[in-house]
């Protein structure tokens, strides 16, 4: 599809420096673009590719005053970054699929919405409900009772358990269970483990990411619930009945214990791991590979270490850990020294 550049610009608000009728049809890294790309610059740090690449079209802030001419056509705008999020979704919705391939199967119970699509190979269980332009890509399983909501969707390969409630404008990558079996299992006197039946389900809220081979537990009662415009990288492990807030990210392979609360717009980073049965105060922050043991109420404040401790402490003591040979020499010295002198 061919986007002329006063089409963008009237899109996103932005101005057309240059010639407005020039026409994209691809979006590419600065560094790789062609005469046919789209491309953009929203860290000053890549600045000089603005004047030798063959983009013929440049997302720019406003801010950005170009020191040598550039033969590419600028479009400005407030924020570049955001602007090019917001039109690469547009260009997303026009290459939605729609339709029902074959062989699929859906329950006859099943409520199924408008201009939705659902690929070959998967099963739409008993009383499902899916909202209007849902897409479910081929080989995913939707089991009874579960609801999917407009705008949402799942990509292929996803397994969604029985009871589960997904929200609009969800995005769920391949891989991806949501409700399975929370791990529940009551000691015996003779050493075995018997297993705690998982009767609740998952809730997601609206405007939810979550990344490939992420793995959601279903709640032993009541639900697991992952807040409104929370973002999962892939491989994160969420356990039964975590409650995760509004808009908090979580980065890869991060683990999360049971009942553990994280309230609203937090930042986790890689492999973090928390303790169960604790609250995590809103705004907080964790380095990568944190473990995190005990329940933080103060809000907004950053982390680090394992077990976890306030982020600046935490750089001062890995300064001094790594120097610990020297003051270890300089100690033996020392008393060396002291000897010596007695």
């Amino acid at each position: 599809m061919q986007w002329k550049a006063s089409q963008i610009a009237q899109l996103l608000g932005g101005n057309v420096v240059g010639n407005p009728e020039i026409s994209v049809s691809r979006f590419d890294k600065i560094e790789e673009a062609t005469s046919e790309s789209l491309s953009f610059i929203a860290n000053p740090k890549y600045e000089h590719h603005a004047y030798i690449t063959k983009a013929a079209v440049l997302l720019v802030n406003h801010s950005f005053l170009p020191e040598k001419p550039i033969d590419a056509t600028l479009i400005k705008v407030k924020d570049a970054y955001q602007s090019l999020a917001i039109l690469l979704e547009q260009v997303n919705k026009l290459q939605r699929k729609k339709g029902i391939e074959a062989p699929s199967f859906i329950s006859k119970n099943a409520k199924v919405g408008n201009e939705i699509y659902l690929g070959a190979f998967s099963y739409i269980g008993e009383n499902v409900e899916i909202g209007e332009r849902v897409q479910i890509y081929p080989n995913c399983y939707i089991g009874d009772n579960v609801t999917i909501d407009d705008d949402t969707i799942i990509f292929s390969g996803v397994n969604i358990y029985s009871a589960c409630k997904i929200g609009k404008h969800c995005i769920i990558h391949s891989g991806t269970v949501i409700g399975s079996d929370g791990f529940g299992f009551a000691p015996q006197d003779d050493g075995s483990y018997k297993k705690i039946a998982q009767t609740g389900n998952v809730v997601i809220e609206n405007h939810v990411e979550i990344g490939s081979n992420v793995s959601i537990d279903r709640a032993t009662l009541g639900s697991t619930k992952i807040g409104k415009g929370a973002k999962l990288d892939n491989l994160v492990q969420i356990a039964h009945n975590v409650e995760i807030g509004e808009n908090t990210v979580i980065a890869a392979q991060t683990g999360i214990s049971g009942s553990t609360k994280i309230d609203k717009n937090c930042i986790i980073g890689g492999q973090v791991g928390f303790a169960g049965h604790i609250f995590i105060a809103s705004g907080s922050k964790f380095g990568a590979q944190s473990g995190i043991l005990k329940t933080i109420t103060e809000p907004n404040k950053a982390w680090n270490g394992a077990p976890a401790f306030e982020y600046v402490a935490s750089m001062r003591s890995n300064s001094l850990f790594r120097r610990l040979p020297e003051i270890e020499k300089r100690i033996s010295e020392l008393e060396k020294l002291l000897k010596s002198q007695s």
